[in-house]
């Protein structure tokens, strides 16, 4: 990636922050992007870089948000209106944009997402064999005091104290919003520890004990695996990863029929109490004047 692209994408990654590394791939002439150019496009539609003019700048923010919200990486052809399309290929989707001034564009999206976090409450044999097994699948741990709060956009938090810190690591994951918590303890121990909090019906469904699925699990490795492969299916069952941010509104152009994200920075019209956005500024222009004739 170009440098300031490059030290942007460590940066984001660094900070766990979801983005898509655009590429272009592909060029055909007269377009205004070149194969090897690049930007990040951000969860609200922010774009860093250069991936082709306003038009295909278009194209490529909706396809980037719907690649991070689920979609997976995409190959996308961004092709003029009239232009023979393109042979289909799994993976790739096709967009002609009325819009452009000529020449097909593929670009490659790939979202860039943090791996899942996971707390991991206690010092445990089965804790330690949990925070390895989990570090094999590249998730990521981190221990935590009992009673501080889960950091922001955890996955799951495993409570494994045996007996330490389990209550208070409980109340701070439920009240912190946490999508999983697990607790390691025998039945019998885990329901009086629930009944001990004077939990409601609700919250106790939002804690799975005893933790992990039920595989006929003897020793702390394979007790830890049990418990790793339910976080996995709770974190598959999810979309959207907690760090993704609320995918931006889309609204369709009146003009030439486009897929448009709506953002502070799109070409946008009121007209009699209604309000329209536009793949760019023509179609807006061509909407307004047919308002006037």
């Amino acid at each position: 990636m170009p440098k300031t692209v490059s030290a942007r994408a460590l940066e984001l990654a660094e900070r766990r922050v979801p983005f898509v590394h655009a590429r272009v791939v592909r060029a055909q002439a007269p377009a205004s992007a070149h194969p090897g150019d690049e930007a990040i496009v951000y969860g609200d539609g922010t774009i860093d870089g250069f991936v082709g003019g306003m038009c295909a700048e278009g194209s490529v923010r909706t396809a980037a948000l719907g690649a991070l919200h689920g979609g997976g990486p995409l190959l996308l052809r961004v092709l003029p209106q009239g232009e023979a399309v393109f042979p289909e290929t799994p993976g790739a989707q096709v967009v002609v944009n009325p819009c452009l001034s000529g020449g097909a564009l593929e670009i490659f999206l790939e979202p860039v997402l943090p791996p899942p976090l996971i707390e991991v409450v206690g010092h445990t044999p089965i804790a330690e064999a949990f925070v390895a097994l989990a570090d094999v699948l590249g998730y990521a741990t981190a221990r935590s005091l009992p009673d501080g709060p889960p950091a922001e956009h955890t996955g799951a938090v495993i409570v494994a104290g045996q007996g330490r810190g389990d209550a208070e690591a409980l109340r701070a994951a439920l009240d912190a919003g946490v999508p999983h918590i697990a607790l390691v303890a025998s039945r019998r121990r885990g329901s009086a520890l629930l009944d001990e909090l004077g939990l409601g019906e609700q919250e106790r469904a939002r804690i799975h004990t005893p933790a992990g699925l039920d595989i006929g699990a003897r020793t702390a490795p394979e007790v830890a695996l049990s418990i790793l492969a339910e976080v996995v299916e709770a974190v598959r069952s999810t979309r959207t990863p907690p760090q993704v941010a609320d995918r931006p509104a889309e609204a369709v152009d009146p003009v030439c029929g486009m897929t448009v994200t709506v953002g502070r920075d799109t070409p946008h019209l009121t007209a009699e109490d209604e309000e329209f956005w536009f793949c760019g500024t023509g179609c807006r222009d061509r909407y307004a004047a047919g308002l006037v004739g």
